[in-house]
Parts: structure tokens; sequence; C-alpha cells
């Protein structure tokens, strides 16, 4: 039975004549990943902070166990701001057990440790972490509480694909206690890897919202086969308008059925020697939804 941690009653936020969010509603079931998306100025970070309750909505609800946030929220909630200033001066140790101090309940402090690596940099200042290790403390601290419900703001940004990945794993291991995750992010591989069910924002709207898997199914064929623009001859006039892009020089073809695709290439004498196969990915699906133009 789903059960919903969170609801989202038709949120509105303006400000002034700028309308940032736009009658969004959706809900969140306890012990999923779920992944928040949207171009820059999209209306992502300005929905996570009034679900946060940092923002006051214009108009609208956030509803946490069925009730307005309030006190057991804000004791139960974690979070991972996208860019958060340390103490300089303070030691890892003395950091986390400060952050403590302003709970009721908290995660036992070896467990906590643990879970964040965070063994060997307990006396290290706070100043002398590197990125990763400065998330793995910031995660940490959203962690404290051992809160019912966790938000990451793009906690990844600006670190290499080794402590990324590290990253991922952390997530993965509170994702296994049954906790619930909020997760906003602009790397559509990290999406996918850890993400249950996500909703894009666009314009203070959401225009998808479904599991990675089912979005890519019902947009797309299962697979691309991308050929070089001069191999393909007068194949295209045998597709409709929608089954393939033209790119950098590229012909994309998207199929359900392989075989039959190739089987009708070769009939058609396109030549495969330089034939390429992928899937399709999250981040084919946020071009094709968002556009690819620049937002400021």
């Amino acid at each position: 039975m789903r059960v919903n941690l969170l609801t989202i009653n038709n949120l509105v936020k303006h400000y002034g004549e700028v309308n940032a969010v736009n009658g969004i509603s959706f809900a969140i079931p306890k012990g999923i990943c779920f992944g928040l998306l949207g171009p820059n100025g999209a209306g992502k970070t300005t929905t996570i902070e009034m679900m946060e309750g940092i923002l006051t909505p214009t108009s609208g609800e956030v509803l946490y166990k069925a009730q307005p946030v309030g006190e057991q929220f804000r004791q139960e909630a974690g979070i991972q701001f996208q860019a958060t200033s340390l103490q300089e001066f303070l030691t890892v140790r003395e950091t986390i057990s400060f952050f403590e101090n302003l709970y009721e309940r908290t995660l036992p402090w070896d467990e906590l440790i643990e879970l964040c690596a965070l063994e060997d940099l307990l006396e290290r200042d706070n100043k002398k972490l590197s990125g990763g290790q400065r998330q793995r403390l910031l995660l940490a601290l959203a962690l404290v509480n051992d809160p019912e419900v966790i938000f990451l703001d793009e906690p990844t940004t600006g670190l290499d694909p080794q402590a990324r990945r590290n990253f991922w794993d952390l997530v993965k291991l509170i994702r296994a206690r049954n906790k619930t995750i909020i997760l906003t992010t602009h790397y559509m591989e990290e999406a996918n890897e850890l993400c249950d069910e996500i909703i894009i924002v666009d314009k203070g709207q959401i225009i998808a919202q479904g599991t990675p898997e089912t979005l890519l199914k019902n947009h797309f064929g299962n697979t691309v086969i991308q050929l070089p623009e001069c191999d393909v001859g007068d194949y295209l006039a045998q597709l409709q308008a929608g089954q393939y892009t033209v790119h950098n020089g590229y012909i994309e073809v998207q199929t359900h059925d392989i075989h039959q695709t190739i089987q009708s290439m070769l009939q058609a004498g396109v030549s495969l020697s330089r034939m390429k196969l992928r899937a399709w990915s999250l981040e084919d699906l946020f071009i094709a939804l968002t556009g690819n133009q620049l937002r400021r």
C-alpha cells in the first residue's frame, strides 16, 4: 500500500509579476528516492524551498504526514543545501557534535560516522576538507537527527566522477534504511541511477512525472540507431516525422524493433559499417521536453 509522506497541493509562488511556481501538485511516498529535475529558472529550487518550509507559498499547501509542515517536520527532516558555509577552525568531530545538540533525537554516533565514511576525518579542520569530504560531512549533518525525509539539493555539483559515484553509494545506503530522499540534480545519469520516481519541472509547472523507465518508454523507442548522414541515402523518405533526428551530421533513428529496422535499412541499401546502437537516456528526455536553449 502506497503511503504518502509528503503531499504538495496546488503550490504557487509569485514574485511580483513573475510566476516562479504555478500550481504544482504531487505526492511522495515513504521510502523512495524522488527526483526533482528542471532547467535553470524552472522553479525547482523555489518548490524545494517551499517544501522545506524556508519559503512561504503564495497559495497552496505542503503536508507532511497529512499535516501542515511544522515542528514535527523540522525535527524529522534533514537538509543538505546546495551551498553551505562551514565554521572554520572547527574539526569535523566538533561540527557534528554542535549539530547534534540542536535535536531531541540523534543517530548513534558510530553509526553516523560509519555511514558517511568519516572515520579518518574526525580531527581534521573543516577548511582542510576536499570537495568530496566536505559533501560527506554535510550529508552527516543532514542525517544527524536520524530524519524520516532527507533533502539533497544538487549534492554532487563540482565533484569529480569518483567522488560523485562514492556519494551515490552513500545515498543508496541511506535509501536502503527506508528513508525518503528528495533529490535535485542537473546530472541526468545521477537521477537515473538513484531515483525511483522523478518529476521534470519547467516554467513553474510539471511537464513529466513517473519512473525513469516509464518516461523513457512512453516518450521514445527502446533503442537508437545512429548512422552518418552520408550513409543513409534515401532511406529517410520511408520514415515519418518524429521517428528520427538529424544532428551534427548524424541520423538517429528510434525503434522498438531493432531487427526489423535493420532489415529495412539493408533492403534500402543503407551502409551499416559505421552504425552505432544506444539506449535513450534521461538526458535525451530532458532535452526533448525542455529544449536546448541556454537558460539564464
